[in-house]
This record gives structure tokens, sequence and C-alpha cells, in this order.
């Protein structure tokens, strides 16, 4: 039995309201495993035979759609890849502070023309990374609120369904989802 975690889309941050008690039980009445919820936000680590992310993530937004009503995107990372993500990360060794990092993780990865295209508005100071379906972000300056680079920007300039979480939930779900 694999690891997986499931990352909603704009759950209880300005979006659908989904209590993670609902979230456990509708992911335990899938068939999956030891399933936990991290924060608030839409974070579900759970144990699946299922090897297929896409059809988990389908299985778990059909779920919530049936049961609670709610359209929502759901995107799902093996515990092996979270843990790639949590080590990955190319700015990690340059901020010490986590609430300047932040991960976007991608539906799909997206169309080259349109990574190559993606800029940071101009006056911020923002670096970014795209790699494979995830986009490592930076914000020296300051925070992600004060910022136009935002998962909705992301979304509109790649192109595909984003979900952002800060770095220290990354590393959290990295060790949650570990073996």
């Amino acid at each position: 039995m694999d690891r997986y975690i499931a990352l909603l889309r704009g759950v209880n941050v300005g979006g659908a309201k989904v209590g993670m008690a609902d979230l456990r039980r509708l992911v335990t009445n899938l068939g999956h495993d030891d399933v936990k919820t991290y924060l608030q936000s839409g974070n579900v680590v759970f144990g699946s035979s299922v090897r297929d992310a896409e059809a988990l993530a389908g299985g778990i937004e059909r779920a919530i759609a049936d049961e609670l009503g709610l359209t929502v995107p759901v995107l799902v990372r093996s515990g092996r890849e979270m843990a790639a993500v949590a080590g990955g990360n190319p700015y990690a060794d340059r901020e010490e502070d986590p609430t300047r990092l932040l991960v976007a993780f991608l539906a799909t990865a997206p169309e080259r023309a349109a990574v190559d295209a993606l800029a940071v508005p101009g006056g911020e100071n923002v670096a970014f990374t795209v790699s494979g379906r995830e986009v490592f972000l930076h914000y020296p300056d300051g925070g992600y609120g004060r910022s136009r680079f935002t998962n909705a920007y992301l979304e509109k300039k790649l192109g595909v369904v984003a979900t952002t979480r800060n770095w220290r939930s990354v590393r959290a779900l990295a060790d949650l989802a570990a073996p």
C-alpha cells in the first residue's frame, strides 16, 4: 500500500467550505486507509492500493460533489513525489523564513511556451522555478499575500489548475506521507 497526499484547491481559504472530519470520512469511505488531514485547508494524507493518481483525484472530486454538493479540484501526489518536492526546493538554502517559500502544485505539466512566457509582474521581487508539475516560489521581500504572483495568476498564465502550499505545509505533508 502506497501513501498519497490529496491537495484540494481553494478549500476553506476563500473558497468552498469543507469540514476536515467530512473529508476524512469521504476518503475513508472510498476504501483508503490511515486517512489524516493536515490543517483546515484541504490536505489529506492516506494509504491506498490504487496506484493511479488521476483516478484517486477523480474519486475524491466525485465524492465531494456527490456528498457535499461542491465542485473542488483535487490534485494528488504520491508520498515519494512529495518527498522529492520537499527535498528539491532550489530556494530552501537561501531563505531561513519558511513563510517566504511556497510551492504551487499543478494538475499537469504546463506547455513549454507557457513556462517560457511566465514572468513576475513588474515591480515585484519574486523568484520562481517551474519543475514538471510544481512551481517553487520565493518571496524574499515579503509575503505571498501582498504579491500579484499568486495561484490565480499562475493558473491564468500557465493554463492549468494549481493549488499553492507554504513551505511548512509541504514539509509536514511529506513527513506525514513517509513510510
